[in-house]
């Protein structure tokens, strides 16, 4: 399997992800990412992602106050 056609697993994806969302993704990861061929996991698991987010913040807000 050649690397521009290499597949990224989905631990690694989330762990891509995860680390994006802190802004410590290393240079060799980000290229691995974007030389995978599976962009469309990488929009759907981040934007799931992004709503857990929000809702976990959303719902410690109002268990705090």
């Amino acid at each position: 399997m050649s690397e521009n056609n290499k597949n990224v697993g989905i631990i690694k994806i989330i762990l891509s992800i995860l680390s994006s969302f802190i802004g410590i993704q290393s240079d060799k990861n980000r290229v691995r990412d974007f030389k995978s061929n599976n962009a469309k996991s990488f929009i759907i698991i981040g934007l799931i992602m992004t709503f857990l987010l929000v809702l976990i913040l959303y719902f410690s807000v109002i268990l705090i106050l």
